[in-house]
């Protein structure tokens, strides 16, 4: 029985708004692990959006550095296996939003309550996306 291939259904307009926010993350996760690995270069003006942030991050220099840069790397696998329809984009997806709602959590209970209840709540709807049926039948299992 030679039976024909199914046919790809089009990535949903939410569906690339989430490869996108995995790409955007990478680059930004990339830039972070850059700057904080190198400090004192042309690159660090960038903290000037975040320097709340960076007063926190820098003491820990190199470590913290590479840290982002393995992030980096792990979403760039993410939203690679998102585009290619791999399970494992999938599941690295799912996997980042959930550690993005932990650190959420932990900023909410160290006194952050606004902004980690605010991002939990974005995280759990992103996370509910992911789940539904017609987001994760796009995503085939390797062999």
């Amino acid at each position: 029985m030679n039976s024909a291939p199914e046919p790809v259904r089009p990535f949903s307009k939410g569906m690339v708004a989430m490869g996108v926010f995995l790409c955007f993350g990478a680059s930004m996760a990339l830039l972070a692990g850059v700057t904080l690995s190198s400090p004192g270069t042309v690159m660090d003006g960038i903290w000037r959006l975040n320097p709340n942030a960076y007063r926190q991050l820098a003491p820990m220099g190199r470590l913290v550095g590479a840290s982002f840069l393995f992030l980096s790397i792990v979403m760039a696998i993410a939203a690679t296996g998102w585009f290619k329809r791999h399970f494992l984009g999938w599941q690295l997806a799912v996997a980042i939003l959930a550690l993005q709602a932990v650190g959420d959590t932990v900023n909410a209970m160290r006194g952050q309550v606004l902004e980690g209840l605010f991002g939990a709540t974005i995280i759990g709807a992103l996370v509910f996306y992911l789940f539904r049926p017609d987001v994760r039948s796009v995503f085939k299992k390797s062999k």
